[in-house]
């Protein structure tokens, strides 16, 4: 094994090495890999309270590996087990016709199902975070306020972990594994209110939470118009075609409605409305990937 030039003598800095070394990689890999590096050490510490912090990272730095290796570890079985939510490039360039290659894709359905779950998500959350604000500021005056503030953080911390998994299931997005680890039992309960108005984390889950609501909307919107139209038009220019009566009234076009009264325009409608059921899956999945970057920046404790 190869001995650093100088190894980490703090955690802290064992952890800036190794957040160093995954640079590049998904943030949630990274929030996993400092979580349980960080357990790790914390652990190693109180198992040898008789040495020092710098001689237990010299141990640990021999048995448990250097920050680099425990890197390259991490991104090794990150590439066994995660599956990518869009083709990589290599496959992407054997691919011909991409634009309608987007109905076999099926990261395309699962952002259309996370569109249309977003409504309910989006409704929840922001009714959490708005009933948990208000409460933890009517009950600030009380002493029961500080312990329903911490208790309200630690719900905000459970929930932005479910979203993660959601979204990671249904996105593709690699978000973190594991719960974040909360205050440790023995800190004072200044310490932890302290932790708890400093971690940026806190303040972004809140902020995603909220916005979560107009998100929410928009997607569920975007999702049932666009499907309802194009799948809608489709159906009742083929209804049409085959029964020689169009339903299709457009009093403010006559010309229009001329048109679709006919074979051709019947087709020419029911070709636009199979061109926008695709416009349609391109729109979800773009959403998908621009949401998933949404969560990653707000909800990842790095």
């Amino acid at each position: 094994m190869v001995m650093p030039a100088q190894p980490p003598e703090t955690v802290q800095a064992y952890l800036r090495e190794l957040r160093a070394a995954l640079k590049g990689a998904p943030a949630g890999l990274i929030a996993d890999a400092l979580a349980d590096c960080e357990d790790h050490l914390n652990n190693e510490i109180a198992q040898n309270p008789d040495l020092t912090e710098k001689q237990i990272l010299a141990g640990v730095v021999e048995t448990y590996g250097t920050p680099e290796e425990i890197a390259e570890e991490y991104r090794d079985m990150e590439i066994a087990t995660v599956q990518t939510p869009f083709p990589q490039p290599e496959q992407r360039e054997e691919r011909r016709f991409g634009f309608f290659n987007v109905v076999s894709d099926p990261r395309t359905y699962s952002a259309l199902l996370y569109m249309l779950l977003s409504l309910a998500t989006g409704i929840f959350y922001f009714t959490w975070t708005i009933t948990g604000i208000a409460l933890t500021a009517g009950l600030a005056i009380l002493i029961i306020g500080v312990p329903f503030f911490l208790l309200f953080i630690a719900s905000v911390r459970v929930l932005s972990h479910v979203e993660g998994r959601i979204v990671e299931a249904l996105l593709g997005v690699r978000m973190p594994r594991r719960l974040p680890a909360g205050p440790a039992a023995d800190e004072g309960l200044g310490t932890k209110i302290r932790e708890a108005f400093t971690d940026l984390r806190t303040w972004s889950s809140m902020f995603y939470m909220l916005l979560m609501l107009p998100l929410g909307v928009t997607y569920f919107v975007v999702g049932v118009v666009g499907l309802s139209l194009s799948l809608g038009v489709t159906a009742s220019c083929v209804y049409s075609l085959f029964t020689g009566e169009s339903h299709f009234q457009i009093s403010d076009a006559p010309y229009l409605q001329h048109f679709l009264h006919t074979a051709p325009g019947l087709i020419v409608f029911a070709l636009l409305g199979i061109l926008l059921f695709f416009v349609v899956l391109h729109v979800a999945r773009a959403i998908g990937w621009v949401h998933g970057k949404i969560a990653e920046g707000l909800l990842v404790r790095l």
